[in-house]
């Protein structure tokens, strides 16, 4: 059997994830994983100045190559100094992949410089952590992170790499990687076409829309899909802090940010005079929603588009939801709208009216 040590499965299987950078700082758990690092011809590694840096830059990577983010640090105050910018990729929905090293598994519980519960620290703030104890868990562990991080409700995971597992052997036949899963989205779930057909009604029927665009139609690339949506019904897009960049800032129908970070009184007063909010990759938070007072409960027709289900109608009563890819749902809904009629239909805003708004 031909095996590898569990620090050379690590970058193996990061080279066959299509992989190319990785962002992080040395410690002395991190040796043998550094010397594995040395020897590949694919990976690039960048020196951070601390480890909260590294984090960071994986996090703003991700969100402009649609390559899952990697970063890496040492054990004990490292794993702490990583921490923010994991928990900041994972709120924000940003696929990234956090690799810590660690002292040995055999080495717990015995006062060993920087032991620290790594699973315990990186659990409330990631999606899922993984903590192999042995040369074997390594391999399926970190695919696991990777499907983890790209599928279903984007985010964050943590996989810790104890000193010893990084020199056990691993079967070389278990060092493989399927590519698909270092990039994002790479599954996109279609909508039903009753959930479209619903949508596309109360969107026509509506007398003054209005769009709301999150994180996931950014990490959808579906901005093209928000603005031909938007034109042809002639309704106003506005975006949470996290889905800024989803419509172009000089379209005629882009309101800019809304909510407590960013948000200004003019484009409020337009999302509380809309009879209808359509929130598009966004989870209403408390951010966005201003504490869930915009728009109104129970004083607004409210739809949702979410590949999350936990997150539609988690906080307003929902008329209408779409279980999608941002993407793919918009462009069902367009082509649903369009065979309606929905030009000029009701009461809409004027783009003057915005245009003046932002001067």
């Amino acid at each position: 059997m031909s095996e590898l040590r569990g620090a050379d499965a690590v970058v193996r299987i990061l080279e066959g994830l299509g992989v190319d950078v990785v962002f992080g700082l040395c410690g002395d758990t991190s040796l043998p994983f550094y010397d594995a690092l040395a020897d590949s011809k694919q990976l690039h590694h960048v020196l951070t100045r601390d480890e909260r840096c590294a984090s960071f830059m994986a996090d703003a990577y991700a969100r402009l190559s649609g390559h899952v983010g990697v970063c890496e640090g040492p054990s004990g105050g490292g794993a702490t100094y990583i921490l923010p910018g994991v928990a900041e990729a994972n709120e924000s929905s940003v696929p990234l992949v956090c690799l810590t090293s660690d002292i040995g598994v055999e080495d717990r519980g015995k006062g060993t410089l920087t032991e620290l519960d790594q699973a315990g620290l990186f659990a409330p703030v990631s999606k899922q952590v993984f903590s192999p104890t042995s040369g074997a868990d390594v391999p399926h562990m970190l695919r696991s992170a990777f499907r983890e991080a790209t599928t279903g409700s984007l985010g964050a995971c943590h996989v810790s790499l104890p000193l010893d597992v990084q020199g056990q052997p691993v079967d070389a036949s278990d060092v493989h990687a399927d590519e698909r899963f270092g990039l994002y989205p790479n599954e996109r779930l279609a909508p039903s076409p009753d959930e479209v057909k619903a949508v596309a009604r109360l969107l026509v029927e509506s007398r003054r829309p209005l769009l709301v665009a999150g994180a996931g139609t950014l990490r959808s690339g579906a901005w093209h899909e928000v603005t031909a949506l938007s034109h042809a019904l002639g309704a106003p897009v506005a975006t949470s802090i996290c889905g800024k960049g989803a419509i172009a800032e000089t379209d005629p129908f882009s309101l800019g940010v809304i909510g407590s970070n960013g948000g200004l009184p003019w484009r409020h007063e337009l999302v509380r005079q809309a009879d209808l909010v359509f929130y598009i990759g966004s989870g209403a938070g408390s951010v966005t929603t201003e504490k869930w007072s915009l728009p109104t409960p129970g004083s607004t027709t409210v739809l949702q588009l979410d590949t999350d289900t936990e997150v539609i109608g988690r906080v307003y009563d929902v008329t209408a939801g779409m279980h999608s890819d941002a993407s793919l749902g918009l462009a069902a809904v367009l082509e649903e709208v369009v065979a309606l009629g929905a030009s000029g239909i009701g009461d809409r805003v004027d783009p003057a009216e915005i245009a003046a708004g932002h001067e």
